[in-house]
């Protein structure tokens, strides 16, 4: 089925296109949501009509893009996390953490947008994480990971049980092990009989 695109789709393509999918993915989830129109005579005509505008708006989104990348070149994010003996995080840095410190020097990105190397950044270092654009630019975004304080790495041990239980406790114990026994006895003759 054809369909031309009403706006941009990261997997697909961009606003105006025409774009061949299957039926079952136009019908049902392209066209009802909004995001095509089917492709037809009248259809094209529009499109055709407001062709001037929607290239407009991808020169304007293109040009968006590549002043947001030359923003970001000098730009360096730097992230003090407390560390073990070997300089292993504890914790990690995600895309998450970096669209946080992006917010706080006034860059709203998308933190799907965001690439960080092995999903996240478990050792202290100097790492360059890529945010992909508008048309395929990509920006590169220097992040140091310093420690802030280096803590022992503790073993954990589980605590260890008296070895030897007082008379009373086993006593008890040992009464109640009984009293269940005694019951369970009680309902099985109990559903014999029925």
């Amino acid at each position: 089925m054809k369909v031309i695109l009403k706006q941009d789709l990261s997997n697909l393509g961009e606003e105006g296109d025409v774009k061949v999918v299957a039926d079952g993915y136009g019908r049902n989830y392209l066209i009802p949501k909004g995001i095509a129109v089917p492709y037809n005579k009248a259809n094209v005509e529009i499109f055709n009509q407001k062709k001037n505008a929607i290239e407009a708006r991808k020169e304007a989104k293109r040009k968006d893009a590549l002043s947001f990348k030359d923003k970001l070149a000098g730009e360096e994010l730097k992230f003090a996390m407390p560390v073990g003996e070997k300089g292993k995080l504890f914790g990690a840095i995600t895309s998450a953490n970096i669209v946080e410190e992006l917010a706080k020097l006034g860059i709203s990105v998308e933190k799907k947008k965001i690439d960080v190397p092995d999903h996240s950044i478990k050792v202290v270092g100097t790492y360059t994480v890529k945010i992909k654009l508008y048309g395929g630019e990509v920006a590169e975004l220097k992040v140091v990971v310093e420690a802030s304080e280096v803590k022992a790495e503790k073993k954990e041990t589980p605590a260890a049980k008296p070895a030897v239980e007082t008379e009373a406790e086993a006593e008890a114990e040992t009464e109640e092990e009984a009293e269940t026994e005694e019951e369970a006895a009680d309902e099985t003759d109990v559903e014999d009989e029925e």
